[in-house]
């Protein structure tokens, strides 16, 4: 991947960029409602060759005197990702030049990269923000002690992006977060998911956060979720409810699972959908 291969949008006064942070990968037993057979046969009907593959992004959005990062991947926790702050680099990024790092929820391949193996900040410049939903879920001891041994390691990785950043965090509750960036609940996958959609001049888009894992699969049959959702029922709704949005607005995407072309629109077709990647 070279500087002239990243993914890249203009919208208006902001330029967002798809910064790959490499891959994970989960076994497709995971979704619920669907035969792993079937969901083999759609990722190689679309010529994927890694079925159980999963794409990590982050979205680098520079404007209004901000340089902010959407996500910092994984880190290379669990051998998942690791690849941002090289990929950041050909962006002509430096770590020390994010002053604004927006989650769109605490899983470990979203804040695995915002701290060192020290627990320093990756990103000394910037302040962490997310919903105040999604802070309250992570801090609750409740919340810690009704969940697999699995999901008490995703707390205590949260808890630490949060503690590396503890002199320079901030949630918020609703509505526009910067100038031209507004939050978008997006229930379901964790408490306080949220997408954030950027206007500016006549141009939007949605950085959609995890609405699907497995593009190909859970575009074509948005009732099918999987296991990292905290309540798979609302995830999805949300999912339903979202792919019949952005078609109708024919809205462009960005999602933290999309594959590296990192941009895309919804196509809807009766009651169908499918993903449209943008070259």
């Amino acid at each position: 991947m070279s500087l002239s291969t990243l993914p890249s949008r203009r919208i208006g006064d902001f330029s967002i960029t798809a910064i790959s942070d490499g891959y994970l990968t989960a076994s497709l037993d995971f979704l619920s409602g669907m035969d792993p057979a079937d969901g083999r046969r759609m990722q190689e009907d679309a010529g994927i060759a890694e079925p159980s593959a999963v794409h990590i992004n982050g979205y680098l959005v520079r404007g209004a005197g901000r340089t902010i990062l959407i996500d910092a991947g994984a880190g290379g926790i669990r051998q998942w990702g690791g690849r941002l702050t090289t990929n950041l680099a050909l962006a002509g990024v430096q770590p020390s030049d994010v002053d604004t790092i927006l989650l769109t929820h605490a899983h470990p391949d979203h804040v695995g990269g915002l701290t060192k193996a020290s627990g320093e900040k990756a990103f000394p410049s910037a302040e962490l923000v997310l919903h105040q939903r999604e802070l309250a879920f992570w801090r609750d001891d409740g919340n810690l002690s009704r969940v697999s041994e699995r999901a008490r390691g995703n707390f205590q990785i949260a808890r630490q992006a949060f503690d590396g950043y503890r002199d320079s965090l901030r949630a918020f509750s609703d509505g526009e977060v910067f100038p031209g960036i507004t939050a978008m609940p997006l229930p379901g996958h964790t408490a306080g998911h949220t997408g954030y959609r950027l206007d500016s001049g006549d141009r939007s888009l949605l950085v959609w956060g995890d609405i699907v894992h497995f593009p190909q699969i859970q575009i074509a049959c948005p009732d099918v979720s999987i296991s990292f959702d905290q309540d798979v029922h609302l995830a999805a709704e949300t999912r339903s409810r979202l792919l019949d949005l952005v078609s109708a607005e024919k809205l462009l995407i960005a999602g933290m699972h999309l594959g590296e072309l990192g941009f895309a629109r919804i196509v809807r077709t009766g009651e169908h959908y499918r993903v449209a990647y943008e070259e």
